[in-house]
C-alpha cells in the first residue's frame, strides 16, 4: 500500500517508517513536492490532524494520513498541549520549548505529564482516527541526545531513562506515536483484506 504522510517533519516520517517496516510505502510532503504551509488552526490535536489530512487528500485526491502530538503537563494545566511545537514561539524551536517548560516547572514537585498523539487517516474518502498516549514525568534537566522535540526531558512511566536516552527501537516499542501507528496499521491491514475480498461497500466515516 502507498500512503502520503501529511508532514514535512523528517523525524516523524523516519519514526513511522521504522515502526511499519517495508510493507507500506510512506511518502512525506517533501517526497511528493508539496511545499505549502498548512496552518494548524484547530484547538485540539484531533482537529489539527484531521485538518492536515483533509487538506492534502482534497487537494491531491489521494489517500493520506496526518498526526498531531502534544505534551500535556499536569502542573501547567495541560500545557503546552496543542501548542507544543510552537510553545516558545512560532519558529518551532525545540530547545526554546524545553527551556520554557523547565523554567515554568522550576521548584514544582508535581512533574507528571503525558505525550498524546492523534493520527487521522483518509482512505477512499473515509475518515478514521487513532490515538496513542504514554504517561510519564518531566525531568529537571535534559538528558540524552536521541529522539527529537521534548524527548530529552520526558521520562516514560516505569523507566529510568528519557525518550532521548533510548534507542529508536526501544522508543518505538512504547511511545505514543507507536501506539497510534500500530492501530492505524492494524486498521489498514483489515481494510486492504476486505477490499481484496471484494467488500467495496465499507461504510465511510467522518
Amino acid at each position: 500500500m502507498k500512503l502520503v504522510f501529511a508532514t514535512s517533519n523528517k523525524n516523524k516520517v523516519d519514526e513511522f517508517r521504522a515502526i511499519v517496516g517495508n510493507d507500506t510505502l510512506v511518502q512525506s510532503l517533501g517526497d511528493i513536492g508539496w511545499t505549502q504551509e498548512i496552518d494548524e488552526t484547530a484547538d485540539t490535536l484531533e482537529g489539527n490532524a484531521i485538518l492536515k489530512a483533509r487538506t492534502i487528500a482534497e487537494a491531491l485526491d489521494i489517500n493520506c494520513f496526518s498526526e498531531d502530538t502534544g505534551l500535556e503537563v499536569d502542573a501547567l494545566d495541560g500545557r503546552p498541549g496543542v501548542l507544543s511545537a510552537r510553545y516558545a514561539g512560532p519558529d518551532n524551536n525545540s530547545d526554546k520549548n524545553m527551556d520554557k517548560v523547565l523554567s515554568e516547572l522550576k521548584g514544582v514537585n508535581n512533574r507528571s505529564a503525558r505525550f498524546r498523539t492523534v493520527m487521522a487517516l483518509i482512505i477512499d474518502e473515509g475518515l478514521h482516527c487513532f490515538h496513542g498516549v504514554v504517561e510519564g514525568e518531566i525531568t529537571t534537566s535534559r538528558s540524552g541526545d536521541s529522539g527529537f522535540g521534548y524527548d530529552p526531558i520526558f521520562k516514560p512511566k516505569g523507566f529510568d531513562r528519557t525518550f532521548a536516552e533510548m534507542t529508536p527501537e526501544e522508543k518505538g516499542r512504547i511511545s505514543h506515536r507507536a501506539m497510534a501507528t500500530n492501530k492505524l496499521v492494524g486498521f489498514l491491514t483489515w481494510y486492504v483484506r476486505c477490499k481484496n475480498r471484494g467488500l467495496n461497500s465499507l461504510q465511510k466515516q467522518g
